[in-house]
């Protein structure tokens, strides 16, 4: 009831309506938001990433973990590069003795994507 005018008996029913269809509009924009944030999550990690022979820094994906009516939640992931993803975010021990350099490309990428979500969160619900 997209009305001016309601009876009192019928205000619940048209404030109830009100919010469901808000409801709808703000999970497509979170949705938006989240699809957003996780391709521009990729993109900084294989912007950061260091390069080799350039195959790990392709293996980067966007996966959609899990999705229902009112939630979605996407995970970046290295689909067969996953092992040295850690060793190469933070470092580590060589056999001989000495410590390899650390590549933070992940956690800047996180954090920028994070940032992201929440100013187009912002942006959408206002």
């Amino acid at each position: 009831m997209a009305t001016e005018h309601c009876r009192i008996d019928q205000m619940a029913n048209v404030i109830m309506e009100g919010l469901l269809e808000y409801a709808d509009l703000a999970t497509d924009e979170m949705k938006a938001a989240v699809k957003k944030a996780g391709d521009t999550a990729k993109k900084d990690v294989q912007a950061g990433a260091p390069v080799d022979t350039g195959r790990y820094k392709k293996s980067w994906a966007v996966k959609k973990t899990k999705e229902n009516a009112n939630t979605l939640e996407v995970t970046v992931h290295s689909k067969n590069r996953y092992q040295i993803a850690h060793l190469l975010e933070f470092g580590h021990a060589k056999r001989g003795g000495g410590r390899v350099r650390a590549f933070p490309h992940i956690a800047p990428a996180e954090a920028a994507a994070a940032e992201l979500l929440e100013r187009e969160v912002e942006a959408a619900l206002k």
